[in-house]
């Protein structure tokens, strides 16, 4: 039986513009902190994860080197947006086996080094060559979705402004100011129907925890954690031809799996961390981890379920649409999330007595699949 994993500490820097931070200056001043809350020594800890995309090689020991963490093993993690879940995965894979006893985990991404615009995609990939690019991806997706069901284009911004809303809430959050329905309407066209405001912003960023078997925990007296009660990491199956873009399997299966590795179900689930790298994406995701039937999202939105005092709060962090996606690091912040709320340390938008959280991110678009990769945590308190 798999040994108990905990996250016993947290840090991330506010996402933002850093244009002028190295992937080193980014992910330093978080390493330390999270170090230092988890009274954990640099020789207490086993072994380094790191995630990103865009990095470069050796990423994890350029950072690990400023601080004299060294000779202890150092894996980077390369899954696109699902980077930084993926190292989290492959550190509570080690020590639920027993390997090790204290990991660090770190998600870190310079977004302003391509100067703006989307970001570049695989060249060998047929659809890439054909200028195929994320928001047209998404954009497809919502035109589909608004066809089949009673969701409108308003709903879509509504997404937007509750994500503002909860942003306005998060010191980390990139954006942190409220914005109005009209104003998500008439923000700039991005691909019809999204419009700006209903696209995560690019940026930079980067966030650390701390994981620890049963055994260290007591050790090193880590009063505040959580248990990892799942995680799942699945890859996408090719699938050519006809593709039900409203209904993305990856998400589907990975998360019918955490539910039975935690041995939960939706109705437990007190907040979710959703990958809403595009308005659409959070509406399709509530199907997908079955808090209502297929095709029927739209009502737990206008119906305020999935906010403070509804069923359950989705993105209480912004999510990526207001919090910022820096792709490596935004599995891990979505994590330290998970992490202040169920030890009642999220400020301002602490969720009442929660107890169990979940944490979603898909990564990487290529022709004939969903997506690549899917890293689905469940975690709880203690």
């Amino acid at each position: 039986m798999p040994d108990d994993v905990y996250v016993i500490s947290a840090s991330m820097i506010p996402f933002g513009k850093y244009k002028t931070s190295s992937y080193v200056g980014l992910a330093v001043p978080p390493l330390i902190d999270a170090l230092s809350r988890a009274g954990v020594q640099k020789s207490d800890v086993d072994a380094v994860y790191v995630g990103h995309s865009y990095g470069g090689m050796m990423t994890g020991q350029r950072i690990t080197k400023e601080i004299g963490l060294g000779t202890i093993p150092t894996v980077n993690v390369d899954n696109a947006c699902s980077s930084g879940a993926t190292a989290m995965h492959e550190a509570y894979t080690a020590i639920s086996q027993g390997l090790i006893d204290v990991a660090v985990v770190i998600g870190v991404e310079k977004l302003t080094q391509f100067g703006g615009g989307t970001l570049p995609l695989s060249p060998e990939d047929r659809e890439v060559k054909q200028g195929i690019v994320m928001p047209a991806v998404y954009a497809m997706r919502a035109t589909r979705y608004l066809h089949e069901t009673d969701a409108t284009v308003e709903d879509l911004a509504l997404v937007s402004v509750k994500a503002r809303r909860h942003g306005a809430l998060n010191p980390f959050a990139q954006f942190r100011q409220e914005v109005t329905l009209e104003q998500v309407l008439g923000a700039r066209p991005v691909a019809d129907p999204l419009t700006l405001m209903m696209c995560c912003p690019t940026g930079d960023g980067a966030a650390v925890v701390v994981l620890a078997s049963e055994r260290a925990r007591q050790r090193l007296d880590a009063t505040a954690a959580m248990r990892v009660a799942a995680s799942v990491l699945h890859s996408g199956q090719v699938e050519e031809g006809f593709r039900d873009m409203t209904k993305p399997e990856i998400t589907y299966h990975s998360v019918r799996d955490a539910y039975a590795e935690a041995g939960i179900g939706p109705s437990d689930l007190d907040m979710i961390e959703f990958h809403d790298a595009f308005s659409i994406a959070e509406l399709v995701y509530y199907e997908a981890f079955q808090l209502t039937e297929h095709q029927s999202a739209v009502g737990l939105l206008r119906d305020g379920r999935t906010t403070f005092g509804g069923d359950v709060v989705v993105n209480p962090s912004g999510g990526l649409l207001a919090k910022g996606h820096p792709v490596g690091a935004s599995g891990v912040a979505q994590i330290a999330e998970a992490f202040w709320q169920l030890t009642g340390q999220a400020g301002a938008r602490q969720i009442d007595d929660a107890r169990w959280a979940m944490t979603h991110v898909t990564g990487g678009g290529t022709a004939g699949l969903d997506h690549g990769a899917c890293t689905v945590h469940v975690f709880e308190a203690v």
